[in-house]
């Protein structure tokens, strides 16, 4: 299996200090605003953070992501059931993803790098939905975190 076939990697370049960017990550309300979920708490690493999707079509869907560093305006990473959306499926005892958000400064403001890697340990049909859906929600993801962190 390739690279394409287990991991998703995105890249933005956003006009923010990575103090900013590290704030939208990081803080739960910053980060349910943009990321469209209402958490439960705060992000403490070693622990698990609850809440509810906010994002259109997927109101009220669980939320769950084990936070497993944060290196502060560096590193903010959690791990996840991808694509846990259907509350009929129970994805407990499947392999969770990692999604790994580095910062690093450049003249511009941050480039923020988002990767999302762990694909390959899934089963099939759910390791491509869950690829498919996923490069395309990184994809609006990216784009909500550069209007949060600029507007």
């Amino acid at each position: 299996m390739d690279d394409a076939e287990d991991c998703i990697s995105k890249v933005v370049e956003l006009a923010a200090p990575v103090s900013r960017v590290w704030r939208a990550l990081t803080d739960h309300v910053e980060f349910g605003h943009w990321f469209r979920v209402k958490l439960d708490g705060p992000f403490r690493p070693g622990e698990i953070t609850r809440g509810r999707i906010t994002y259109p079509g997927y109101e009220g869907v669980a939320w769950a992501a084990k936070v497993e560093r944060m290196d502060r305006e560096r590193l903010f990473a959690f791990s996840w059931h991808p694509f846990d959306v259907d509350a009929t499926i129970d994805v407990s005892a499947e392999p969770t993803t990692l999604v790994e958000f580095r910062l690093e400064p450049i003249a511009t403001g941050t480039r923020l790098t988002i990767t999302e890697s762990g694909f390959a340990a899934l089963t099939d049909p759910r390791r491509l939905e869950a690829l498919r859906s996923n490069r395309k929600g990184w994809d609006i993801q990216a784009g909500n975190i550069a209007q949060h962190v600029t507007a």
